[in-house]
């Protein structure tokens, strides 16, 4: 290291060849020298190194710039689709949901009709099976009173035959009526 620095120092004790010449020495350098050194280093130099860093580092972000641009029209367009997509099916799934609604309220109607019809044709065959029951009641009963009144009236009859009558006219009684069961036999015949 002590080799570099020496040689940049002894080339500030070279002598000048002609009139033209630069002091390489720092500490012993004026303004104007610096100022040329550092224009030309500028002029030459930007061409090089800064166009050649500046412009990889903008052309990189550029590049990474307008490919997240890109990606995120890709996503949008893609987002957008999707949300195409659920807007149909929510639509579609809104339509079959009143359709189901408007079935299930006119099916409901239709049931409830149906149960009304149902009921008021169950209460009319059991308004029948009581009418029909009290009839076949008032009917038995009728025929129970009817044999238990012919019963006592023929127990009362021949109660009342078994008193007044007597042997002889008992034997006519049963002759009179055996004439008139022939009678009535042979009207038949």
């Amino acid at each position: 290291m002590k080799n570099v620095t020496d040689s940049f120092l002894s080339l500030g004790h070279w002598p000048f060849v002609g009139s033209i010449g630069f002091n390489i020495d720092i500490l012993s350098t004026n303004l104007i020298n610096l100022s040329v050194v550092l224009g030309v280093l500028i002029f030459f130099g930007k061409g090089v190194c800064a166009s050649c860093l500046l412009s990889d580092l903008l052309d990189n972000r550029k590049q990474r710039i307008l490919n997240t641009i890109r990606n995120s029209e890709e996503l949008s367009g893609g987002a957008i689709e999707q949300l195409e997509k659920a807007r149909a099916r929510l639509r579609k799934v809104e339509m079959e949901a009143d359709q189901f609604r408007a079935n299930g309220y006119s099916e409901i109607e239709r049931e409830k009709f149906n149960l009304i019809n149902s009921i008021y044709k169950t209460l009319e065959q059991l308004e029948n099976y009581k009418n029909e029951t009290i009839q076949f009641e008032q009917q038995r009963t009728i025929n129970q009173v009817r044999q238990r009144v012919f019963q006592q009236a023929l127990q009362g009859a021949v109660g009342t035959l078994n008193s007044c009558l007597n042997n002889e006219l008992h034997l006519r009684m049963i002759s009179a009526n055996i004439g008139m069961l022939g009678s009535i036999k042979e009207k038949t015949d």
